[in-house]
């Protein structure tokens, strides 16, 4: 398997993109609202990605709930943002707790259900004010403490549905002003304790994603995803985070130059993973190409998570969870 994970074009796997995974067998494939039209079509999108991905390779899907939802209405019922859960832990810690467990059950059954192994989410960065929406409610809280334990009670949650959690944005995103889907943006701020803090509270979790943030008192050169030195000093040695690395999507406006150079960054920067979601033929063709193998201590990390995954799932009842989640949150 090559370190990259892609995307594809549209809602089903043409013939060309399955002969190039079977030429350059991706580390998985992620999917979005292009990908999915329908329960009974994404059963087939994923029967067909089966049959050409590699035994180790994950599907995966952003399916945070709020504005972040790939599975949605009117097949998939709309989940709540983060920022709700929040809103319900500042008044009442024990519910709001349980309420994100109940959020990450609901979702990874959901996802679980139509054939994905990986979820990135919960999101573990800080809502900030003044900073850019692009994190807004999808953000638990400003508390680091509360966004810790909502992100780690959610991802048992999801963990429970047998489905592998990411935390993200690995150092933190919230302290942004700009959108990094369309811009590099620069935190000048030296004391990032806050925003390391509900990371390392989560850094036992089996994936993180990195942020395309350019953190100048840590490495004034290069954004957290490009950067050996925030891998290397803050990601792994500060907050400890021991699992599988992957980076945001290398097709962000924060990033230069061509997709294979930055897939090249990123994995020489630390990251376990490439990530590159276009579904652009050519730009996944390069991607892969330029990808070397999964090192084999990212493959060991793939396999623990599935095998934590595996050994945390439960048999859930996906309503009656719904239903406790929504009387919590009324």
């Amino acid at each position: 398997m090559n370190a990259a994970i892609v995307g594809i074009a549209g809602p089903v796997l043409s013939e060309a993109e399955a002969a190039l995974f079977r030429a350059h067998p991706p580390a998985g494939v992620i999917l979005f609202g292009r990908n999915i039209e329908s329960p009974g079509q994404l059963v087939a999108l994923v029967a067909s990605l089966r049959g050409v991905l590699a035994a180790d390779a994950v599907l995966m899907v952003d399916q945070e709930g709020g504005r972040v939802a790939r599975l949605r209405p009117p097949h998939w019922p709309a989940q709540p943002p983060a920022a709700a859960i929040g809103r319900l832990h500042a008044n009442d810690a024990a519910k709001g707790v349980r309420a994100a467990w109940l959020a990450g059950a609901v979702i990874g059954l959901e996802c679980a259900a139509a054939g994905f192994d990986v979820v990135t989410a919960p999101v573990l960065d800080l809502r900030m004010a003044g900073a850019s929406g692009v994190i807004g409610d999808r953000a638990f809280a400003e508390d680091p403490e509360a966004v810790g334990a909502l992100g780690a009670a959610m991802a048992e949650g999801l963990l429970a549905a047998g489905v592998q959690p990411v935390g993200k944005h690995i150092p933190g995103h919230g302290r942004a002003v700009a959108d990094s889907h369309l811009e590099l943006p620069r935190v000048d701020t030296a004391n990032l304790e806050a925003d390391f803090r509900p990371f390392a509270m989560n850094a036992r979790l089996p994936w993180a994603m990195t942020a395309h943030v350019l953190y100048t008192a840590l490495d004034p050169e290069r954004p957290a995803t490009l950067s050996p030195a925030v891998i290397g000093r803050i990601i792994r040695q500060r907050i400890g985070f021991d699992g599988v690395l992957v980076s945001d999507d290398l097709a962000m406006g924060a990033l230069s130059g061509a997709p294979a150079a930055r897939a090249a960054a990123a994995l020489a920067a630390g990251c376990d993973l490439a990530l590159y979601c276009t579904g652009d033929a050519a730009d996944t063709a390069a991607v892969l190409s330029a990808s070397p193998e999964v090192a084999p201590v990212a493959l060991a990390r793939m396999r623990a998570a599935r095998d934590l995954a595996r050994s945390c799932r439960r048999d859930l009842d996906a309503p009656a969870l719904a239903a406790e989640r929504d009387a919590l949150l009324a």
